[in-house]
């Protein structure tokens, strides 16, 4: 984490706020993530200053958005996610199968098995690191190449689905009500503390969002978070995964990334094809299918279904879903290959 002396770490806000403000300006999707994104990247490129995230900011900003994403979750809407927990867990772990294309490309190139594995799980980047870790994978290669994937689904997936799609009237938002919000955003924290304690994945996102889920389906709430702290999230959240990125990021072994890059945008057509195929068996709206089924992170694509008025829910259901069965899997999974390879 940051230093909370802020010489290390006060240009990282002040210029994700330009960056999220021009994109805004410019009308494009997700701007406070995406503008904050690219502003901190082009910072950190430009003047090649180790500026930091701002201190627990990601964290923060998680909190708020996993909060608005589980507000999504009325008892109509977990009926009939419920109802299709087949597609779900097939959307689930379909990406898992492939993964096996990004494997395949690193291990021609000479990557080592852990880390061709590792880099080409579509899990959470600190989880699969750790995991790479006692297999003896090269741990900045596995962060570089997860890194390098969000990147390009923060960059690409909202810009695509957002630009190819017809204009569509936004929908009346629901109530804001902080006799209810307070206390659930209080809950989100605690959850998200304890869920941390406990070495659990993604807690800041996985917390708050189970508990506002629950509540709202629960107590059948139809509310929202002020759009304010949506934006307020987004800004965090972007300005926080810009740090990931400077010069020496994109020098560093070039040809890996460039693998990286490839099996990315193979694996976001084969989301195509698979969310096609289940939507066609199930009757459901291919384009959150689609979404759910891409590689990327639950707070980025979850926002670019909510920007979209698609199903947030089947969204987030996919993405929760497939972060734990990489987690419960990977590790044996890859043990099982190392066996009969041996």
């Amino acid at each position: 984490m940051a230093s909370f002396n802020p010489r290390g770490w006060w240009p990282t806000p002040l210029a994700g706020a330009l960056g999220g403000y021009l994109a805004s300006l410019a009308d494009w999707p997700l701007p406070w993530m995406v503008g904050s994104l690219l502003a901190v990247i082009l910072l950190r490129c430009i003047t090649d200053r180790p500026v930091s995230e701002v201190p627990g900011g990601r964290r923060v900003g998680q909190w708020l958005i996993a909060s608005g994403i589980g507000l999504h979750f009325t008892s109509e809407v977990l009926e009939q996610v419920l109802t299709h927990w087949w597609v779900i867990l097939i959307g689930a772990l379909c990406p898992l199968l492939v993964s096996v294309t990004g494997i395949a490309l690193l291990r021609r190139a000479g990557v080592d098995r852990a880390t061709a594995f590792f880099a080409s799980m579509p899990g959470g980047a600190s989880e699969m690191v750790n995991l790479g870790l006692r297999h003896d994978a090269q741990s900045a290669r596995v962060a570089a190449a997860h890194s390098m994937r969000l990147l390009l689904v923060v960059l690409l997936i909202p810009a695509l689905f957002t630009w190819s799609l017809p204009n569509v009237p936004a929908p009346e938002r629901f109530p804001v009500d902080w006799s209810w919000l307070a206390p659930l955003l209080l809950a989100g924290v605690a959850l998200g503390v304890l869920w941390n304690k406990l070495n659990q994945p993604n807690p800041w996102m996985l917390g708050p969002l189970t508990v506002c889920a629950v509540a709202s389906a629960m107590f059948d709430l139809h509310l929202a978070l002020p759009a304010e702290l949506g934006q307020f999230g987004q800004w965090l959240i972007g300005s926080a995964l810009g740090c990931h990125f400077n010069r020496a990021f994109f020098r560093s072994a070039p040809g890996f990334l460039g693998r990286v890059l490839l099996s990315t945008l193979l694996a976001m057509l084969g989301a195509v094809a698979l969310g096609e195929i289940l939507a066609w068996l199930s009757g459901q709206d291919h384009l959150s299918l689609i979404l759910g089924i891409m590689p990327g992170g639950i707070a980025e694509l979850s926002l670019t279904a909510e920007a979209l008025q698609l199903s947030v829910a089947l969204v987030t259901a996919l993405q929760v879903l497939r972060l734990f069965l990489v987690m419960f899997l990977a590790e044996p999974l890859f043990k099982l290959w190392c066996k009969r390879h041996a």
